[in-house]
Parts: structure tokens; C-alpha cells; sequence
């Protein structure tokens, strides 16, 4: 007999979806985080933004698992009480040259099942959002902002309800399959471990390749390379200039969506991310990069007061694309894949991975029937 049905390795967003999920289906669930709390790393440090699925390939796991995500993210912030708004986005082109850019977009969304997109002129973005400067823009009415931490702990207490644990300052060091499933080794508050488990989720983020190193059996043409993408935000002091979300054109043969303006549940706008490829877990946000961002705001807001600029905070998100390789889509590996029962491996989950966090959990749970 195993010590348990599920281990989900990993208390990010994902990992708490998937905690919720599993203990839900009836499974007992044991949920492990290598730090000394949840969703320490990229789910704590993103826009918090709730994702209508418009710049995803139509058909991708991306396109597919965002729009349903998002509906089931808004039907469980309303049902739990989870701090949201649906505040909705503006997409600008900022000069004719991007018009097609803006036309490429409403049309990868619509075939991704995002009907909601409107057209917006200069007159009417005008009356929207007098401080935006652009000649034409969409809106997005689905686009909505998240207290991430409140989702997260209301995942964390759905999967308690159900009778999941939580094991805090714990690390996998070695996965073995068995008769039964598998038997997993590590160090937890500096005591080593054995348990066994029926299934298991990788849900470790950044770490999801480094994990998937120690899985014995795993061939090795099964775990990616995992590049670590820093993405800087800088706060904006003062009243908020905006009303809604704002984002420029994506920036061409780059990693990003551009330094776009956000605001939180607080009304407070904050701008980025920037992307800046690393090998370190470095979340500082230098001053000297104010330049550069005003640079980049300046495009869709010309009277930006660079003296209301500071640096915010930073977050790293797990990417499978290279530097100058085009964005990849998510890979969700079960058994079918790989060949080996019981275990399923996320790599790349990265935005939009917060908004199709509870349809993720679902396509897991799945890949086990």
C-alpha cells in the first residue's frame, strides 16, 4: 500500500490548483514547497492580471486553457470572496504603423474564442483614457486584476477542506517508480523523508527540469531546458492616470508584451514587466533602469512625471524558448507522453498561467483517469 494517493510537488498556483483538484476528486493529497511559504516565487511576482486569452496560438494549451481558466477563475473569486475587479484592458496602437499589428491581434483572439474584443477609435480611446496617447485601440472587457495571495490561500484552504497537507521547507532529492507508484525521497525541515505515492504532479515552476532530474526512469529527451526570464516592475507614484489596464503593440523578436501599465486593487499603477534573461534567482529592481522604462512608456503616455518613478518589485518566469526564439506553449506531460504511470510534469508555466491556473488542475487530473 502507498502512503498516499497524490504528492504535488511544488505550492505555487499551480501546485495549490492541482492540491485542490486531486484532494477534491477524493484523493489524499500531500502538498510539498521547498520554501517557507507559498507561491514564493513567480505567483507572488507577476501583474496580477486575469488574462481574456487574446495573444495565445489559436488551438495552443495557452489559448485553450486561458479563456477557460478565466471564467472559472471569476466564478471562484465570486463564489470564495477573492478580491477582483473586472476592470478590463486597452490594447494601443500608438502609431498607424502598428494598426495591422492591433487587426493581427483581434483576429488571433477571435479564432481563440475571444468574441468580446471592441474597436476603439482616437476619440473614443480620447474619452477613455485622456493621458493614453494612440490612434486607435481594442478593449478588452474580459481583462480583469487578482489579489494573487487571497487565490492563493483560497486555494490552499480548499485543499485543506478536502484534506490535503502542506509540508513547508521541503525538497524532493529522489523519485524511484514502484509496484504501487513511486517512492519519493527528500529533506524536510532538515530531516530526510521516504514516502510513497499512487501519482505524482511536478509542479515545481522554475524548477520543474531541475526536479525532473532526479526522477529515475525519466528519459532525459522528456525534460526541456527551463531559461529563467526577469521581468521588473516600477511603481508610479500619486493619483493613477489610468482607469484601465493599458498595453502597448507586443514588442517584436522579444520575450515580452512590452512595459504596460497596471493597476491594482488599491489604485495604485504600476508599470512593466521588462525582460531581462538570467541564471539567478535576483529579484533586486535597479534605479538606473528608470530611464529605460520612462523611454518605454513615454510611447502611450507622453506627460509621464519620470520623478513619480520607482523601482517596484520583480518576479522570474520559467520560459522553454531560448533568447530570440519565439515563445513556446505550455508542456503538460502525463503518462502518454513519457511512459511512466502516476506522473505528470508541468514545464513552462508561465503567464498565463496564474489566469488558467484552475483549468490546468483540471487537464491534470485527467491525464490520471
Amino acid at each position: 500500500m502507498t502512503d498516499i494517493d497524490c504528492m504535488v510537488i511544488g505550492a505555487g498556483v499551480i501546485g495549490l490548483a492541482c492540491a485542490a483538484q486531486m484532494a477534491r476528486d477524493g484523493n489524499s493529497v500531500m502538498l510539498v514547497e521547498q520554501e517557507c511559504r507559498i507561491g514564493d516565487h513567480t505567483s507572488s511576482r507577476n501583474s496580477e492580471v486575469i488574462h481574456a486569452g487574446i495573444y495565445y496560438a489559436p488551438g495552443s494549451l495557452k489559448a485553450r486553457l486561458c479563456v477557460e481558466g478565466r471564467e472559472l477563475l471569476y466564478r471562484w473569486c465570486e463564489e470564495r470572496g477573492v478580491s477582483h475587479r473586472r476592470i478590463g484592458k486597452l490594447l494601443v496602437a500608438v502609431s498607424e504603423a502598428e494598426i495591422d499589428a492591433l487587426e493581427a491581434l483581434q483576429l488571433n483572439a477571435q479564432r481563440s474564442g475571444v468574441e468580446s474584443l471592441q474597436e476603439v477609435s482616437r476619440a473614443r480611446l480620447s474619452e477613455m483614457e485622456p493621458a493614453v496617447a494612440g490612434v486607435a485601440a481594442l478593449f478588452s472587457p474580459q481583462t480583469g486584476i487578482i489579489d494573487s495571495h487571497g487565490f492563493m490561500e483560497s486555494l490552499l484552504a480548499e485543499a485543506r477542506a478536502h484534506g490535503a497537507d502542506l509540508a513547508l521547507e521541503t525538497r524532493v532529492t529522489r523519485m524511484a517508480p514502484s509496484t504501487e507508484g513511486w517512492v519519493i525521497e527528500g529533506v524536510s525541515c532538515g530531516e530526510p523523508f521516504s514516502i510513497t505515492a499512487r501519482r505524482v504532479i511536478n509542479a515545481a515552476g522554475l524548477f520543474a527540469s531541475k526536479l525532473a532530474e532526479v526522477i529515475e526512469g525519466l528519459a532525459p529527451e522528456h525534460v526541456p531546458v527551463t531559461y529563467w526570464c526577469q521581468g521588473r516592475y516600477f511603481s508610479y507614484a500619486g493619483r493613477a492616470p489610468f482607469n484601465h489596464l493599458v498595453y502597448p503593440m507586443p514588442e517584436a523578436n522579444t520575450a515580452g508584451l512590452g512595459v504596460h501599465a497596471t493597476l491594482d486593487l488599491g489604485g495604485q499603477v504600476r508599470f512593466g514587466p521588462d525582460v531581462a534573461w538570467t541564471q539567478w534567482l535576483d529579484y533586486r529592481v535597479d534605479e538606473s533602469l528608470c530611464e529605460e522604462f520612462s523611454y518605454a512608456i513615454k510611447r502611450y503616455f507622453p506627460s509621464i512625471d519620470k520623478k513619480k518613478l520607482c523601482p517596484g518589485y520583480s518576479g522570474i518566469r520559467p520560459k522553454l524558448s531560448a533568447p530570440g526564439q519565439p515563445a513556446v506553449d505550455f508542456m503538460i506531460q502525463g503518462p502518454e507522453v513519457h511512459g511512466l504511470p502516476g506522473l505528470v510534469n508541468l514545464y513552462g508555466i508561465e503567464s498565463p498561467g496564474l489566469t488558467a491556473s484552475l483549468a490546468i488542475a483540471q487537464h491534470v487530473s485527467r491525464l490520471f483517469d
